[in-house]
């Protein structure tokens, strides 16, 4: 039975060689990567997807703006054109013609030459070939006022090809809706800087978080270390018959109280570190080890509650709803600009021939070409563009009162933001003595149960009170640091 246990945990292996031969292989490609707060916050700028759509943002706002500007420029179109006509339009002749009116600018110097040229004929009498052509148009029966006969006009297929010619030279809309879309571009740019300030506030929290999660482990594993260090000692002890069975168990359930707490602690830095990961845009597998620890961020407390510049000039927010508002006073000037007159320039040339069959090589083609002056003078709309205008002066109103609100909000999150940093100051001087007299207190009651005049029972409080004194020290240098960042991003801080 021994024996068939044994191979089939063979087989067992067997199957999974190739799988932990791979796993180990990956362990070693994957080198773990060590981070600073420095370069953590470069590696999340160039790698986060945030970051990435908002610069390609800001480039489909200057194209935008490209798009805009380009209305300016000469539109050139070349076009072409056939038309097969299907029933020619018939055209009628109404009233006579005066053909010797029509005819005289003509007929006067034939006629002068001739008599000139008759007047060398023996017996010609001057001015008898004038006389003789108006008695010969003396017969010819007038042409009726109106006539319901008419003629076909046109041929079958007609031809049109060439190049037409836009240019709007005074379009002041056009010019006012270009400055609107610089402010889109500019618009785009604060957002832009604002996802960039968002994010490295959200790193720094997240590197912090991870420093935390890395402290209270130690502690805890401290903790643990200590306990299985006493468990050991006092089984030796009641080996020898010095320690109490009591006391031996006391000590084995503080072991095991003691485990989970460690175990809880590495899950919640695991927990961080993915979440940094996430952050910092890069593959989730990848090992990553956070250095120093929060204590290293002590000295620098006291010198930055110091110098804290509470001015929102650099405020995200604030500078966006001023370009939003810029947008609306330049939307207001854009509808005044509706009431003044606009100028283009058009023109053609176009190439036209006109047949009754498709053999191309006998067309004749026929140039024109044209050029126009348009003037445009707005007089009456239904009073739409003094609508417009009213509600954009309404909305301008609206954003004046709430900008007000947002700069008072503002203040009171800088306030807010000093208090916390200033308390956490005072709470990471309370605890740093805490936990000094906490270290000396379980070093005095493990002395005494040395020694055998103190209990366990002191020496688990103790070492209780140097774990809550240590975790609270670190979760008020956490504190601070969380608040300072909170602040800077309200202030509008780039940390680079």
């Amino acid at each position: 039975m021994k024996i068939g246990l044994v191979k089939k945990m063979s087989l067992v292996m067997i199957a999974l060689a190739p799988l932990l031969g791979k796993a180990q292989t990956d362990g070693n490609t994957l080198a773990p990567m060590t981070l600073s707060l420095e370069n953590t916050i470069d590696v999340a700028l160039k790698n986060n997807p945030t970051i990435k759509v908002s610069d390609l943002e800001i480039e489909k706002k200057k194209y935008a703006r490209k798009s805009v500007q380009s209305s300016l420029y000469p539109q050139i179109d070349a076009v072409g054109q056939y038309t097969r006509t299907i029933q020619k339009q018939i055209m009628y002749m109404d009233g006579a013609f005066d053909m010797t009116s029509m005819l005289q600018p003509v007929m006067s110097p034939m006629i002068e030459g001739l008599e000139n040229t008759f007047q060398t004929v023996p017996g010609y009498v001057p001015g008898t070939v004038g006389q003789d052509i108006a008695k010969a148009y003396a017969n010819v029966p007038p042409a009726p006022e109106a006539s319901d006969e008419g003629f076909e006009v046109g041929r079958d297929n007609n031809w049109s090809g060439g190049f037409n010619l836009n240019w709007p030279v005074v379009v002041p809309t056009l010019w006012k809706n270009l400055q609107i879309t610089g402010l889109d571009v500019e618009l785009a740019v604060e957002k832009a800087r604002s996802s960039k300030i968002d994010m490295v506030n959200a790193v720094r929290k997240g590197f912090y978080g991870v420093l935390m999660a890395q402290d209270a482990y130690n502690v805890f594993k401290e903790s643990y270390d200590n306990a299985v260090l006493n468990y050991n000692d006092i089984k030796n002890k009641y080996d020898q018959g010095i320690a109490s069975e009591f006391d031996l168990i006391r000590a084995d359930v503080r072991v095991k109280n003691v485990k989970p707490n460690m175990i809880q602690a590495e899950n919640a830095l695991s927990l961080a570190s993915l979440s940094l990961k996430a952050l910092m845009g890069i593959n989730m597998d990848q090992p990553i080890a956070a250095l120093g620890s929060l204590k290293d961020y002590e000295e620098d407390l006291y010198k930055e509650i110091l110098n804290v510049d509470t001015s929102l000039t650099n405020n995200s927010n604030l500078k966006q709803f001023d370009i939003q508002t810029s947008q609306v006073k330049k939307t207001i000037e854009l509808y005044k600009s509706q009431y003044l007159p606009i100028v283009s320039i058009s023109g053609n040339y176009m190439y036209m021939s006109m047949n009754n069959d498709f053999k191309f090589g006998d067309y004749k083609w026929n140039p024109y070409s044209t050029v126009g002056l348009t003037v445009a003078i707005p007089i009456f709309d239904g009073f739409r563009k003094r609508s417009d205008i009213k509600q954009s002066q309404i909305t301008l109103m609206q954003m004046n009162w709430q900008r007000e609100d947002l700069v008072r909000n503002l203040q009171l999150a800088v306030n807010n933001g000093i208090n916390s940093m200033t308390n956490s100051v005072e709470q990471v001087m309370s605890t740093k003595d805490a936990v000094n007299q906490a270290k000396k207190g379980y070093s005095i009651a493990q002395k005494r149960y040395d020694t055998g005049l103190g209990t366990l029972l002191e020496v688990n409080d103790a070492q209780l009170a140097l774990t809550q004194a240590s975790l609270a020290f670190n979760q008020a240098i956490y504190n601070y640091l969380a608040a300072k960042a909170d602040l800077d991003k309200t202030l509008g801080l780039e940390i680079k």
